[in-house]
């Protein structure tokens, strides 16, 4: 049977082509988001594909945004119309790291990348979801949050000066340019998010392990301690921020009586062996 797994973040989409178990097809392109990106995105995407495909019985796509039934069948007539006798699953992404980073163990799985999310999982299906605002008014602890206090810090004159002098020489911001960048112009979340590589190149400075603990202190606040039993659950995750900031992730989380269960840039490897 030929299987294809979709791992489609707001960044970043893995497309991963399993035939009778193995690997033979593994393709990366831009996310896609439907309540931010174009729609007309999705099929460019499909695009990139390779031509020698095998005959894909299955795809399982797992996808940033996919809460909604609307989303879902976006994306499936997508699908759809490039695969056309395949049977077709669309969720979201939570389930992808419920699958990845759970199996069929109880926990709480939590998404921290681009942007943020979580849920409880009673090892076969999601009993409870976090309510998600998106970058505008929620994603507490992502790299678009972590992005934007930086910014802010910044242009604000928060920050201390040997960092904001690093910051400047860096990016080279002009705030007119900045503003317009954020307000007018598409995927503003994922530009945000870029930031977040500065706090990981100067992460032995203070302010910065400040910025993220207090980032990741928010997370917490909004999308793990609303569940009745987390302290007594392992908490999950997967994404970039949580991967590239684990230790503080972990002493984040310890404060609050919590137990970091496991961590994981990608669903995907988790996926391959589910499928597999």
């Amino acid at each position: 049977m030929s299987i294809l797994l979709v791992d489609a973040g707001s960044t970043k989409t893995d497309w991963i082509v399993l035939d009778k178990g193995t690997v033979t097809h593994r393709v990366a392109t831009k996310g896609f988001n439907p309540n931010y990106s174009d729609p007309k995105l999705l099929p460019e995407l499909l695009k990139e594909l390779p031509d020698d495909l095998p005959a894909i019985e299955e795809v399982h796509y797992y996808g940033s945004g996919c809460g909604s039934e609307a989303n879902q069948n976006t994306v499936r007539r997508c699908l759809k119309a490039r695969f056309k006798k395949a049977e077709i699953t669309v969720t979201h992404d939570l389930m992808a790291v419920c699958h990845a980073a759970l199996g069929h163990e109880k926990g709480i799985a939590c998404i921290l990348g681009t942007g943020a999310n979580s849920c409880l999982y009673d090892g076969n299906d999601i009993t409870e979801r976090a309510v998600s605002l998106g970058y505008l008014l929620g994603d507490e602890g992502s790299g678009c949050y972590i992005g934007r206090k930086l910014v802010r810090a910044y242009f604000y004159d928060l920050m201390p000066l040997e960092l904001k002098l690093s910051f400047h020489l860096a990016y080279h911001l002009e705030i007119n340019e900045f503003v317009h960048r954020v307000y007018h112009e598409s995927e503003a979340s994922k530009y945000l998010a870029e930031f977040t590589k500065f706090a990981g190149e100067h992460l032995a400075h203070p302010y910065i392990q400040n910025l993220i603990k207090e980032s990741f202190a928010d997370f917490i606040q909004a999308f793990v301690l609303r569940y009745k039993d987390c302290r007594s659950l392992p908490v999950s995750f997967v994404g970039s921020v949580a991967f590239a900031f684990q230790d503080l992730l972990r002493e984040s989380l310890e404060s609050e009586g919590l137990t970091l269960g496991k961590v994981m840039q990608s669903p995907a490897e988790g996926l391959i062996q589910m499928y597999s």
